[in-house]
């Protein structure tokens, strides 16, 4: 039996939806789904974590070329080790909590930012 999958138009007509024949979105592809390995899982969880760690490195880099300083000058500037800066802008850490609040800020008015730090 096909199912024929329709909508109500503003005038209350029925109208087939298009591509009813495809799958709807979100649907779960459970032949995918049980096909997969712990070590897939494993896999990609490491590919996220680099993932999200060279976007963090980028962000952090990105900051601080915004305030035109270097990193010892930002690092003495914001109140860290220069080796966390360079730890953040190599993606070895990521800012957390009031670091990376205070890069949010520094993004968003960064000569404000710095007087105010001064």
């Amino acid at each position: 039996m096909t199912q024929i999958r329709t909508t109500l138009n503003a005038d209350g007509g029925v109208v087939p939806k298009r591509n009813a024949d495809k799958a709807p979105i979100g649907r779960i592809d459970t032949q995918r789904v049980d096909a997969t390995t712990e070590d897939d899982i494993a896999h990609q969880a490491a590919e996220d974590e680099k993932a999200a760690r060279r976007d963090a490195a980028a962000y952090a880099r990105r900051v601080r070329k915004r305030t035109g300083l270097t990193q010892v000058a930002f690092a003495a500037r914001i109140g860290v080790p220069l080796d966390t800066v360079r730890n953040w802008e190599q993606g070895k850490r990521s800012p957390a909590g009031p670091a990376r609040a205070l890069l949010k800020v520094l993004d968003r008015a960064p000569e404000m930012t710095l007087a105010a730090l001064e």
